[in-house]
């Protein structure tokens, strides 16, 4: 998925807020709950997040590459959330809504990322 130099980019630290989500029109865009901010189609068992603004203002953009605290695997950004939002990000998990509660309203984690693969 990552060319071969991924593990000798930068990564870079945050702590922020998260939350889970799913791609249904209660939680989403009504009419088309599977696609995401930035016009990426979302399917379930993707690993990808929708992060605040203010995170995209950081370098947290489309295609960023995310490690999460307690989750294994790298997810990637390929959405974004409602500008009320800070130092947040929202943990996709498909339509499993019972994973999405299970991981709770809202963690303090910590996060580590790299710039999107060019």
């Amino acid at each position: 998925m990552f060319p071969a130099y991924a593990d000798s980019v930068e990564w870079k630290e945050l702590s922020v807020s998260a939350t889970a989500y799913n791609s249904v029109a209660w939680q989403t865009t009504k009419n088309k709950p599977a696609i995401a901010a930035w016009g990426d189609e979302l399917k379930p068992g993707m690993r990808v997040i929708a992060v605040s603004r203010d995170l995209i203002e950081q370098g947290l953009t489309n295609g960023a590459r995310v490690k999460i605290e307690g989750l294994p695997g790298v997810y990637v950004v390929r959405d974004k959330m409602n500008r009320r939002w800070r130092k947040k990000i929202d943990i996709y998990m498909g339509k499993d809504i019972s994973a999405a509660r299970e991981w709770g309203i809202q963690k303090n984690i910590q996060i580590t990322w790299a710039d999107p693969v060019e």
